[in-house]
């Protein structure tokens, strides 16, 4: 389990959580009502996505995957004094819940261990919320008028993407979802060879750009954006890739800048590496090998739609967002 930064501590009420049933991760945040006391994060790359694109069920051993790591979650909410009920815990469940016909054998077991029945939360609802997340503590950029500008924020999960855009600290103007992730991906493009050729590689990002499209027709206030947000799994590792970081550090990762330049060499790099190799780039855990060609993919392909130099990394995500809205709803 990949453990960020903070640890339990039992201190009791009002402490607030959310967890993210995603399709590559759970994902854990608790936080406490005292500001001092630091935030826990979890994240465990799970694979609840993993068959689910071709299936349209998920599979008995990822619900046990992801269950098992609930256990150990549960642990942590009850020694943090985490009440169970949905104004202190919001579970929710993403891409490969929307996807699968047999979700409720996911929820019932969720249920049985956490208390609370997971939320199937629409995909341009999981937008807005990422915006909500990845902007908080940001000030918007100015135009040389003085006006506020937009923000684009990128939410690249396992079995979609989510796009939001508004001025940071707002409402977001709109969001939208598609169904593009590095799970997704990984599974109906690029599995065939060890490295994946030319031909696979460009079938993807030909997939992605028609995908874009969509975006443009959804949400055209993302093309007048002046800064890229990007948050999730897949962008924070290609970061982690760039910097070349031999331990994960939240600090250095967050509000990081990724220039465009670096984010299409971490992409040459690891499409051209074959996975046994790819294993030995700094920054580049073991259980994204699999993953992460595609989501340098999409990535790359984003970067290049709009027309970004640059992509500010963001750590702070939906759970961010999630813990924001608790909040507010008790004060």
């Amino acid at each position: 389990m990949q453990s960020r930064a903070g640890s339990a501590v039992n201190l009791g009420p009002p402490a607030l959580a959310a967890v993210d049933l995603g399709s590559n991760s759970t994902r854990l945040l608790i936080q406490h009502g005292d500001s001092s006391v630091p935030s826990v994060r979890r994240a465990e790359v799970t694979g609840l996505g993993r068959g689910v694109d071709a299936s349209k069920t998920l599979t008995p051993e990822s619900i046990h995957r992801t269950i098992d790591c609930l256990r150990a979650y549960e642990v942590l909410l009850r020694d943090c004094g985490v009440s169970r009920n949905i104004d202190s815990l919001r579970v929710i469940a993403t891409s490969a819940a929307r996807d699968a016909t047999n979700r409720d054998s996911l929820f019932d077991a969720v249920e049985d261990v956490l208390g609370i029945r997971p939320e199937l939360l629409a995909g341009h609802e999981e937008g807005r919320l990422a915006f909500a997340g990845a902007t908080a503590g940001l000030t918007a950029t100015r135009s040389a008028f003085g006006e506020d500008e937009l923000d684009l924020v990128v939410d690249i999960g396992g079995g979609s993407t989510e796009f939001a855009v508004g001025v940071a600290g707002c409402e977001p103007l709109g969001s939208t979802s598609v169904d593009a992730g590095c799970v997704r991906f990984s599974e109906k493009y690029l599995w065939e060879f060890d490295p994946p050729g030319p031909e696979a590689l460009s079938g993807a990002v030909t997939v992605m750009r028609a995908h874009l499209d969509d975006v443009d027709r959804d949400l055209p206030d993302a093309r007048r954006a002046r800064r890229m947000i990007g948050l999730a799994g897949s962008i924070v590792a290609v970061a982690a890739v760039e910097i070349g970081l031999h331990t994960y550090d939240r600090d250095r990762l967050h509000h990081f800048v990724l220039r465009r330049e670096a984010a299409e060499d971490v992409f040459r790099t690891l499409a051209t590496e074959r996975r046994s190799d790819r294993a030995f780039n700094p920054g580049l855990s073991a259980d994204r090998l699999d993953t992460i060609v595609a989501g340098a993919a999409i990535l790359a392909t984003i970067m290049r739609h709009f027309q970004f130099d640059q992509c500010l990394v963001s750590e702070n995500d939906i759970l961010d967002g999630i813990i924001a809205e608790l909040r507010s709803r008790r004060t």
